[in-house]
Formats: C-alpha cells, structure tokens, sequence
C-alpha cells in the first residue's frame, strides 16, 4: 500500500499518465462532466471532500504549468479565488466564461467531482513537465 501522495487508484493512474500539455478537471458537485469523460466522483455529501482539499493533493503529486478559471469566481466567490491564486502565484493563468469552461472539459482527461457546494469552484489544470 502507498504510504505518500494520491492514495485513490483512480487519481494516481490519470496522474501517470498525463503528458505535456493534458489537462484534468477538479470540480465542484454541480459541473456537468461531459459524456465519454472519466468521471472520478469523490463526492460523499455536500462540502466533503472540499474543492481545496483536493486541489491541494492533486497539486502536491501534479507538475502543473497552468490553470484555467471561469471568470465568474471573481464576483460570485472571491474569496476560493484568492486561495487558488495563492497556491499558484507563478503559474500561469486564465479566465474563461463559465461556458467556455465547460466545453473546455470535454478535452480533459478525467473530471474529479469533490463534494463542494460553492459556486465556480472549478478549475482545469494543464499539466507541465518538471526539466
């Protein structure tokens, strides 16, 4: 059994697989997840796990180049944005609308559902390489 990083088999296999320039999503419990997507659903009840708890896992396994937001976190939860800006302060980043973003998940390779309840709690992450 592994003693560190990503325990879910799921997450850790999208991990090891993820090449330059592949992105995932992590999402609040309301995303739709398009069809033919991997949904990997973490959801237990509302707020568990939290959209940073898992964003803070994933990120600590993940060589991550850029993320991506709806720009719809900057009116409706300033402060989730704040928090995520503050765990990538040299990453690049990107605002889209909000249904930009969801088309954007149709090229992710795995959507990971959290059980968060606040609004546009989501974000791509594109993955990078770390040379």
């Amino acid at each position: 059994m592994k003693r560190h990083g990503i325990l879910n088999s799921e997450i850790a296999a999208v991990l090891a697989r993820l090449g330059h320039t592949d992105t995932i999503c992590i999402a609040d419990c309301g995303l739709p997840i398009p069809a033919g997507v991997l949904r990997i659903d973490l959801a237990l009840r509302p707020g568990l796990p939290s959209f940073l708890d898992v964003l803070d896992a994933v990120a600590a396994d993940m060589e991550i180049e850029a993320v991506t937001l709806a720009q719809e976190i900057r009116d409706c939860n300033p402060s989730l944005e704040a928090e995520i800006l503050s765990r990538f302060p040299n990453t690049e980043l990107a605002y889209l609308p909000h249904e930009n973003f969801k088309a954007e998940t149709q090229a992710c390779r795995a959507v990971i559902r959290t059980g968060e309840v606040t609004p546009y709690a989501n974000i791509l992450l594109r993955s990078g390489v770390p040379f």
